[in-house]
C-alpha cells in the first residue's frame, strides 16, 4: 500500500505539479486548498505525512499545523512546510506548531523525496 501525502496547497498550478511528481515517485496524494480543509482531510485520511504551504487563505500553514498537533487524532502526523515565503519568516513560529522541515519553492523532487524519507524514518520511531 503507498504512503499516503496530503497536499495543502492553494495555488492550483504549484498544486498540480507537486501532486503529479509525488504520484511519480509512487506515493497516494490527497489534495486540499485551504488550511481548514487540510484539517478535515487529515483528521478524515490520516496520511503518514502532510505537506503545507504556509501563505494559505483563512487560516496560515503555521496555525493548521498547529490544530493538527492539537488534535490526538492527527498530532503524530509529520508537517513538512513547503511555500515561497523566506524561512527566516516563518522557521521559528512554525517549528513551534510542530513543523519538522522547511522547504522552500521551487523545490526539485530530489529534496522533497529527500525530506519524505527522513519524516517517515522519524515517525517509526
Amino acid at each position: 500500500m503507498p504512503v499516503k501525502i496530503l497536499v495543502v496547497e492553494d495555488h492550483a498550478d504549484s498544486l498540480e505539479v507537486l501532486t503529479f511528481q509525488l504520484r511519480l515517485m509512487g506515493y497516494e496524494v490527497i489534495e486540499a486548498i485551504s488550511g481548514e480543509e487540510g484539517i478535515e482531510k487529515a483528521r478524515k485520511h490520516l496520511p503518514e505525512i502532510v505537506i503545507m504551504d504556509i501563505g494559505l487563505p483563512g487560516i496560515n500553514g503555521v496555525e493548521a499545523t498547529q490544530k493538527l498537533k492539537q488534535n490526538p487524532q492527527t498530532a503524530h502526523i509529520p508537517v513538512i512546510a513547503h511555500t515561497a515565503w523566506k524561512e527566516e519568516d516563518y522557521k521559528r513560529e512554525g517549528e513551534k506548531a510542530g513543523i519538522l522541515e522547511f522547504l522552500t519553492k521551487p523545490t526539485p523532487p530530489s529534496r522533497f523525496q529527500a525530506a519524505i524519507e527522513k519524516c517517515l524514518k522519524l515517525r517509526m520511531n
